[in-house]
């Protein structure tokens, strides 16, 4: 890597997203609809998918610009910190003085599932308005990752203003919601998982070849390159001429929570590094099967030797 203090010529990401607090309960079993489950686990650690997917990209030495906003409260404070601990330039981080920092609910059972239940707070509140003071930080990246924990109309603003500056625009499509072609056609990159390709694509996914068909209905809506997301099958991937199954490598899981965040990260590091998609999707794989054998969002990010090692 170049340095890393040289904000103007680096190779740089920008992730623009959410940041949240996750509170964790680690239990047997998810609860059915009225059903109370005693005997869970506690702990707290800094979330949300914006900050995660930074947090895992500075992680691999890759030059990091996060924008998001918090609550001014002692979860923002804390985040804002922690941010900066983890070498992320937090310049373009807003503090709102009306709405609460964002808070993630997470319950993870005995096989590593989990569900979440966020409370968006100020993440809900990240406007256009608000990156229209943060247009440096698109100047100066090469790649933009987002996902749809912001508002929609904030996607959007910032997928057309880094694709008429010729920015690569990533999007990790999650939470799931329906998009307009207008910012499917900014995109250099989609990266869905399975239930997000079927609700974009209207083609459900029960093997590689239903992958495709969905890889290729986005891609005809006007997205360049399509990155599935498998799970513990890997990943598929459909663009540039490419079509091509990349399996996941073998790990024991005992938290699911940030794999997907930790795929986006090393992602995009990789391919900020020069790496062909096929070559970045590998490297991706093997962050997430690292992050998935360890609790948390932010501590299972993995180290680029950690990596190397598989």
């Amino acid at each position: 890597m170049e340095n890393k203090d040289d904000k103007t010529t680096l190779r740089r990401l920008l992730v623009v997203g959410s940041s949240n607090t996750d509170m964790v309960i680690k239990t047997a079993h998810l609860p059915l609809p009225g059903e109370t489950v005693i005997g869970g686990t506690f702990f707290m650690n800094p979330g949300g998918k914006g900050a995660n997917q930074a947090v895992a990209a500075s992680r691999l030495g890759v030059p990091v610009t996060f924008i998001c906003k918090t609550g001014n409260d002692v979860f923002g404070r804390q985040s804002h910190q922690l941010l900066e601990e983890e070498g992320v330039d937090t310049s373009y981080v807003f503090s709102d003085v009306r709405n609460p920092s964002g808070v993630a609910l997470i319950t993870v059972d005995a096989n590593a599932e989990n569900c979440i239940v966020v409370a968006s707070g100020a993440n809900a509140n990240l406007l256009p308005a608000d990156l229209e003071k943060a247009e440096k930080a698109i100047d100066h990246c090469d790649i933009v990752l987002m996902q749809l924990e912001i508002p929609i109309e904030t996607v959007e603003y910032v997928a057309c203003t880094a694709h008429k500056k010729s920015k690569k625009v990533i999007l990790n499509p999650a939470p799931a919601q329906l998009l307009s072609k207008e910012l499917l056609s900014h995109l250099y990159l989609i990266t869905p998982n399975e239930t997000e390709a079927e609700m974009l694509s209207g083609i459900k996914i029960t093997d590689m070849e239903s992958a495709r068909s969905a890889a290729k209905e986005i891609c005809r809506l006007g997205v360049e390159n399509v990155v599935i997301t498998l799970g513990s099958k890997g990943a598929f991937i459909y663009g540039g001429g490419t079509v091509e199954k990349i399996d996941a490598f073998p790990a024991k899981a005992v938290d699911t929570t940030a794999a997907g965040d930790v795929f986006n990260g090393a992602l995009c590091g990789a391919l900020l590094e020069g790496q062909t998609l096929s070559e970045a999707v590998r490297f991706a794989c093997k962050a997430a099967s690292i992050s998935v054998t360890r609790n948390g969002a932010w501590d299972s990010a993995p180290y680029r030797n950690e990596i190397t090692l598989l």
